[in-house]
């Protein structure tokens, strides 16, 4: 007799794991519309404002549709793909906005900081 549990159903919900890196290589394409907004409240919540966000290099189908998601995400300030030494062209760092603590009025620029021109700091060793 064995002790180990046996594997989840296909489509059971599994508890995601939150910390400043999320690796897209298990989730379906389609899933990521609900994926990410999901995961980056409950970083926020937790006050990761930092994430990594692993697609992989491939054919670039999923870097297009996790930076076209994040360009339209109110709570992302600005991302950009990651350093080589931190995935390169498989990878996309993402600042996260601070959830609100003055009653609901969000600090910062008001949303206009998008991609390309800030990038969030490596993270530590």
């Amino acid at each position: 007799m064995s002790s180990d549990p046996s594997p989840p159903e296909p489509d059971a919900i599994v508890p995601l794991p939150i910390g400043p890196e999320l690796d897209l290589h298990t989730f379906r394409p389609r899933d990521l519309g609900e994926l990410l907004p999901e995961y980056f409240a409950e970083c926020r919540a937790r006050g990761i404002l930092e994430v990594r966000v692993v697609h992989g290099k491939g054919r670039g189908q999923v870097l297009r549709s996790v930076h076209a998601l994040l360009a339209r995400l109110p709570e992302v300030g600005s991302f950009s793909l990651a350093t080589p030494a931190y995935g390169g062209p498989g990878a996309t760092f993402v600042r996260l906005r601070p959830l609100p603590t003055d009653g609901g009025r969000s600090s910062g620029d008001g949303g206009t900081s998008r991609g390309g021109s800030q990038s969030p700091s490596p993270p530590g060793p």
